[in-house]
């Protein structure tokens, strides 16, 4: 019997056949309502496939290594600044050129991704940051110390990109955003386990203590080279190399074993990625591409209005000054009245907590609450507490006495500030930089994002000092308080809500329709 001729093809739709199994073919369409269709077929399933979790936590683990560096080097530093001799600007170089080198790691990474893999570009990531750290921990003098810092730096570039990315294109859509968001609850744990290196070793011979302090960072490095080798490759990143069915495998265990869920997931995938899914594909074009889409003489397009909400995004994160509050926390401190070296260390280990726990309240709502919500929530707490950090530090300041009321307001306005930042801009920065791009953009495109962060990052923490010194620290804190009022009124009106959809459905929030932009409470 003849079999049926195949239903007619809308006018207009763009379609082609992939081959799932040899001997079934599948329609995919490439228009974006047909990915409507689809998610409205995908079973909503809100529990944790632990393949993916387990995957998430090996990438995520790169991120410690910029968190213990924020951690250990606020104590650090006090004793380095004493054996090594060195002057206030120094202070600022080496506490701030890790920051401004990891905006090479950063802006090599979607490139480097995009040739060898998501996987090996973390590898590679470790191995820089590892050889980085060796040289900080046996540095006999200034110069060898900041050459330590200038490769680390490179290697946590290439880590603050990759990790998010990767976890982003591995994980199932309804929980995407507590997957995404642990690279910052590791960089948050980092930072905790720092501070706690700093008050452990403080008691150790100044000759001694920082070096140990800084060497022991090498030691996450090289479980994270060895733990590279049980996670697999993104099956997105497979998808544009054509290794399509290795992608379907690795889909399935993220599916939970259900292979309807990933075929789906597969068929939007291949979609998104149909114009370069080559396997001689490793990322042409894409700067070119980025570089158009920036071009405000022309029209606009979808691609501008995602950098221009990640590049905000990360913007915002780093001139809100959190990083700098952290490395410096405890000159802060010491301005606040607390001028005990064990009391200063102390401090900033209750800091650390408070903002460790704060970070995986966010990770564990994300899902639930949606990203912008906890983002408007955190900014605008953040900007609160600034402002109560900023008077206080004034009312210091202007008076003779240090009142311990005083003191106290300003401790908890300070592990306010980290708590808000912890709940909202930390964990969705890079949550929201490795969704909303599409496969082919995505890690250039948060590549360049994230070297705007790592830019201001290090502009942030090589000039906090000395600013400090010519408007005093309560005039920064209150510059800060009103970067976050302008950062909460970009957060309202320039990001649209991402939770639960898939990555390629997201690409559609950001197109000419106006009604998809706007409905940012979806």
């Amino acid at each position: 019997m003849e079999a049926p001729p195949p239903p007619e093809q809308p006018s207009g739709s763009v379609h082609m056949v992939v081959e799932s199994q040899p001997s079934v073919p599948m329609v995919v369409e490439s228009q974006p309502s047909v990915l409507m269709v689809e998610s409205q077929h995908r079973p909503k399933k809100s529990s944790l496939n632990k393949y993916a979790l387990a995957c998430a936590l090996l990438a995520s683990t790169s991120s410690v290594l910029l968190g213990y560096d924020i951690g250990v080097m606020s104590g650090a530093v006090l004793y380095i600044k004493d054996e090594l001799h060195i002057s206030k600007v120094e202070v600022e170089v080496l506490v701030g050129s890790l920051n401004v080198f990891s905006l090479v790691g950063s802006l090599a990474s979607g490139k480097t991704s995009d040739s060898i893999g998501r996987r090996y570009t973390i590898f590679l990531a470790a191995a820089t940051f590892l050889i980085g750290a060796l040289l900080m921990g046996f540095a006999p003098s200034f110069p060898f110390l900041m050459a330590g810092r200038v490769i680390a730096g490179i290697g946590v570039g290439y880590s603050l990109m990759i990790a998010p990315v990767y976890t982003a294109e591995l994980s199932p859509a309804m929980t995407r955003g507590f997957l995404t968001s642990l690279p910052e609850v590791f960089i948050v744990f980092g930072i905790l386990l720092g501070y706690i290196s700093n008050y452990a070793l403080a008691g150790l011979p100044p000759k001694i203590n920082w070096r140990l302090m800084l060497g022991i960072a090498a030691a996450p490095a090289i479980a994270i080279g060895i733990g590279i080798f049980g996670m697999p490759e993104s099956p997105r990143w497979l998808v544009m190399k054509g290794r399509v069915s290795e992608a379907k495998q690795i889909l399935i265990r993220t599916s939970g074993g259900d292979e309807t869920e990933a075929e789906l997931r597969l068929s939007e995938i291949i979609s998104d990625a149909a114009a370069n899914s080559s396997s001689e594909w490793s990322g042409q074009g894409v700067w070119k591409e980025l570089a158009s889409s920036l071009c405000l003489c022309g029209p606009s397009n979808p691609v501008r209005r995602m950098l221009i909400a990640a590049i905000g995004m990360n913007f915002f994160m780093q001139a809100s000054g959190n990083d700098a509050v952290v490395y410096y926390s405890p000159a802060v401190f010491q301005n606040a009245g607390i001028h005990d070296r064990k009391q200063l260390v102390g401090v900033t280990v209750i800091m650390g907590i408070a903002k460790t726990s704060f970070v995986l309240v966010s990770a564990l709502f994300l899902d639930r609450y949606g990203r912008r919500v906890l983002l408007l929530v955190g900014s605008i707490g953040m900007a609160v507490s600034l402002g109560g950090l900023g008077l206080g530090s004034k009312y210091l300041e202007a008076s003779e006495e240090k009142p311990m009321w005083a003191i106290a307001v300003c401790v908890v306005a300070v592990c306010a500030d980290v708590s808000f930042f912890s709940i909202g801009l930390g964990p969705i920065t890079w949550v929201y930089s490795s969704e909303i791009f599409p496969t082919r953009l995505r890690a250039q495109g948060s590549s360049l994002a994230i070297s705007v962060n790592r830019l201001v990052s290090g502009l942030v923490a090589m000039t906090f000092l000395s600013f400090a010194e010519a408007i005093t620290f309560g005039g920064m804190f209150l510059v800060f308080c009103g970067v976050m009022v302008l950062a909460s009124i970009f957060f309202y009106y320039f990001i649209p809500e991402t939770k639960g959809k898939s990555l390629e459905e997201i690409v559609t929030l950001f197109e000419d329709d106006k009604s998809k932009i706007n409905h940012l409470s979806t």
